[in-house]
């Protein structure tokens, strides 16, 4: 398991040093751009990462006997739990830029020795279920890559980036999370998860296929691994992919899909000029089409 958490890791890092060469040089004001997340520009997204990481630190040590971090930010947790992670990201958001990039920078090292540091076959204490130190990393993968693509938004809106970065097979962390978390889907929706599982087959970035489930599964969706990164974080309107669903079942999945924990977002509204039943809808902006992601932040 270590070769594997090493490798979720490393995907990890190039996401992140991604992402900081993109901010690295900003002005203050432009640290300041909104992001298709009402209330967060910039530097919020990247004060939520920061605040998360930490998080994921105090409960990697809670796991190998050091609980005193993870025990106070519990109690933190506990005295506003609708609006902890908010209010870490937002004070966070508004540090000096400087001492904000030295803290995520400190945060991400010091994540990785933490993770690396559980005992085997321990797994962290967290919000929701217990998790292994594997399946952490790749929840800040998720994470991660779906802020960075809110960052990316808001700086071509500005003109400090043509486009956003090129999609790589890295995202296959955020695939397999949308794959495992469907009948979470159903559930947080107030909906019985269909007893059978469905095969999902999506095209990677690279022209590889990843396939899930079984063959011979009545149900499934296919179409792009991107496409679906994007639906399962809420950072696309189905409208907008390419993604088909084979049955009942699948199509009402990629309605409801998203692989972060909190309670179901209200969605991004379509691009396109037609919406799927025919109706107009006309071009959005990004302020118009944005998530209100607040409440449905993965709470760490």
């Amino acid at each position: 398991m270590t070769d594997v958490l090493d490798g979720v890791l490393a995907d990890l890092a190039a996401e992140t040093e991604q992402l900081d060469a993109r901010v690295a040089g900003l002005s203050d004001d432009q640290w300041r751009t909104p992001t298709p997340a009402p209330a967060w520009d910039v530097a919020t997204q990247v004060a939520h990462l920061a605040w998360t990481d930490e998080a994921a630190v105090a409960a990697a040590r809670a796991a190998g006997g050091d609980k005193e971090s993870w025990d106070a930010l519990v109690l933190e947790a506990l005295g506003d739990p609708a609006n902890v992670v908010d209010n870490g990201a937002l004070e966070g958001g508004r540090a000096p830029v400087d001492k904000l990039l030295a803290r995520w920078r400190e945060g991400r090292v010091a994540l990785a020795d933490a993770l690396r540091a559980v005992p085997d076959g321990v797994k962290l204490p967290w919000f929701g279920p217990p998790m292994s130190p594997t399946s952490m990393a790749t929840a800040r993968f998720m994470e991660t890559w779906a802020h960075s693509h809110d960052v990316h938004d808001a700086l071509v809106s500005i003109g400090v980036l043509a486009a956003p970065p090129e999609p790589t097979d890295r995202i296959v962390h955020v695939a397999h999370i949308g794959v495992r978390t469907r009948n979470f889907s159903f559930a947080t929706n107030d909906l019985t998860p269909p007893p059978e599982e469905f095969r999902v087959e999506l095209i990677s970035p690279s022209g590889e296929q990843w396939a899930y489930g079984p063959e011979d599964a009545a149900q499934g969706v296919s179409g792009s691994a991107y496409d679906f990164c994007l639906l399962v974080t809420q950072r696309i309107n189905r409208a907008d992919t390419d993604l088909v669903a084979t049955g009942p079942d699948a199509d009402t999945w990629l309605d409801i899909a998203q692989c972060f924990a909190g309670q179901p977002g209200e969605g991004r509204k379509a691009r396109v000029s037609e919406a799927r039943d025919g109706s107009d809808l006309s071009p959005s902006t990004d302020r118009e089409i944005a998530v209100d992601l607040r409440a449905n932040r993965e709470r760490a």
